[in-house]
């Protein structure tokens, strides 16, 4: 995971009566866990206040005015208690500043033969009231799951690897752009959603015909230059098997006008029409373009699934790592942990160590086989998975997700299309979560353990209704 591209805003807290030395100490600790990580750091000088902390409402000023001056940079604050610090300089820093960012509390712990006048920090009581404050405020926050730690220790780097993780998600949910390209398919009430929630929520939703789309790429042919670019960067992307040349052109125009939509539009994600209009009215499948899309970190799903898409982006801030979107598709036998997870196949190549273009032969029973190449078949192996979804609760009026950790298994699969074998704590009462509340039989996975970074930002900071899944 990369951290280049993260800043944080960092506060330490201080209190004249205690050892200066500390805040001092603090400092060059955290910035150097801080670089180490690859993390920018916003930070007062050493002289422009009592070593750099705050403390007054004067240093709250100069601390707050220092962010506003980065404030689309600064994806998240840190909060550094090498002392008990001052609870009012630290909220008044967070309330002038109004970054509307997440927040982290981290306090450092005391050593028992260190409890003199001259070394003592009782960050454990100061920490209890900076968080007291920041609730009167009103203001947002985090906090490390042990109490106090110090910065170097394990369980602190593990907070703040969930930390960068929130901040990802609330500053890339923000202002996301999703693509709706085409009518969604009338079998598919479940896809439904709500474009006024999302977009109450910040999450726009740009809609194309999909006639538009197939019209253009129609218009297009093997001489053009940039379909034969497009040709050539399917067949360097999976293998094309027995795919029929003339259908590998079909999906190089249609990949070349998709991106052309993507890049006018400054779309983060798209959500395409595929069953079954395009099968019978251009004659390929979109999943290799799809699956392009999700490898490059620009989220596609299939049956304009938009809040499919707007989950595989969500997951994808989180983890740094691609997305797809899959059904909770058959029981594993007689084991009530397991299930088949499955799609007729777009999902990204990082899934699919063995993925070949091939063709979708459910879909074909309908519309011919010979109208479905430019499916993806392959089988997803072992590794960490967090899955989750995010819809929009019409009836209500609120986003509302549910999300959990479990892990994708090596166990015996002989079928066809993407797919995987996970294994999920306690799965059958979390499939009876999923029908009681009106979930879609879409589901997003990744290949981490993130479902606490995405908890804690749709619940906390963005003040979503949330499951999350415990086993």
């Amino acid at each position: 995971m990369k951290n280049q591209n993260i800043t944080l805003g960092i506060i330490i807290g201080n209190r004249d009566f205690f050892p200066d030395k500390l805040v001092s100490e603090s400092r060059v600790e955290v910035l150097n866990v801080l670089e180490k990580q690859g993390i920018k750091a916003v930070i007062l000088g050493e002289n422009e206040t009592k070593l750099g902390g705050v403390e007054t409402y004067t240093d709250a000023r100069k601390c707050a005015d220092l962010f506003k001056k980065h404030k689309e940079d600064i994806a998240g604050v840190l909060v550094v208690l090498p002392n008990f610090g001052d609870e009012r300089g630290i909220a008044d820093t967070l309330h002038l500043a109004d970054l509307k960012v997440p927040v982290l509390i981290q306090g450092y712990p005391d050593e028992l033969n260190k409890l003199n006048v001259a070394n003592r920090r009782d960050s454990w009581c100061g920490k209890i009231s900076v968080c007291n404050n920041l609730y009167q405020y009103g203001i947002k926050y985090s906090i490390t799951t042990k109490h106090v730690v110090h910065p170097t220790d394990p369980s602190f780097q593990a907070d703040l690897q969930k930390f960068l993780g929130v901040c990802r998600v609330v500053k890339g949910m923000k202002n996301v752009r999703i693509g709706a390209i085409g009518a969604r398919p009338t079998a598919f009430n479940t896809v439904r959603y709500s474009e006024k929630i999302l977009q109450k929520n910040g999450i726009s939703v740009v809609t194309c015909d999909l006639s538009e789309i197939l019209g253009k790429a129609n218009k297009l042919d093997i001489t053009h230059q940039r379909v034969k670019d497009h040709l050539e960067k399917i067949h360097n992307y999976a293998s094309t098997g027995k795919t029929p040349s003339e259908s590998l052109i079909q999906m190089a125009k249609l990949d070349v006008v998709l991106n052309d939509f993507m890049t006018e539009n400054q779309l983060d994600a798209n959500a395409i029409q595929c069953w079954t209009s395009l099968q019978q009215n251009y004659g390929c499948n979109v999943c290799t373009s799809s699956s392009m899309f999700s490898e490059g970190m620009i989220p596609s799903a299939c049956e304009v699934d938009v809040t499919g898409t707007l989950s595989m982006y969500a997951m994808q801030l989180a983890s740094g790592s691609p997305s797809a979107l899959v059904d909770w598709n058959n029981n594993y036998a007689d084991d009530e942990d397991k299930c088949v997870l499955f799609h007729c196949g777009n999902w990204a190549k990082s899934f699919l160590p063995d993925i070949e273009i091939s063709n979708a032969p459910i879909l074909g029973t309908t519309v011919g086989v010979e109208n479905t190449y430019g499916a993806l078949d392959g089988r997803t192996p072992a590794s960490p998975l967090t899955f989750g979804r995010i819809t929009t609760d019409d009836t209500k009026g609120i986003m509302k997700a549910y999300m959990g950790d479990g892990v994708l298994t090596d166990d015996e699969l002989k079928t066809f299309g993407n797919r995987a074998v996970a294994k999920i704590p306690n799965l059958q009462r979390l499939m009876n979560y999923i029908c009681k509340n009106g979930f879609e039989h879409h589901v997003v996975m990744n290949a981490s353990h993130t479902s606490d970074a995405l908890k804690e930002a749709f619940e906390n900071y963005m003040g979503w209704d949330v499951y999350h899944h415990e086993g």
